[in-house]
């Protein structure tokens, strides 16, 4: 959920994910790749960094209600 939720504004690199999240590398990516298989994610490639976004408008207003739903 702190992926998803970090990803919710723009998109990261698995670096910049971790820091903003506070796990490690290898643990951000091990959760990429259960996000990437669930479709909750997507990602593309610029040279040698992969930048992780949410995958469509759908997973973002499933985060958007839960987000709205903590705050009540």
């Amino acid at each position: 959920i702190k992926i998803l939720y970090a990803l919710f504004e723009s998109e990261l690199c698995v670096n910049d994910i971790a820091q903003v999240v506070g796990l490690s590398q290898s643990a951000v990516s091990h959760q990429l790749r259960l996000l990437k298989a669930s479709k909750l994610v997507k990602f593309r490639r610029e040279g040698k960094a992969i930048y992780y976004s949410l995958d469509d408008d759908h997973v973002r207003t499933m985060i958007a209600l839960g987000m709205e739903h903590v705050e009540e």
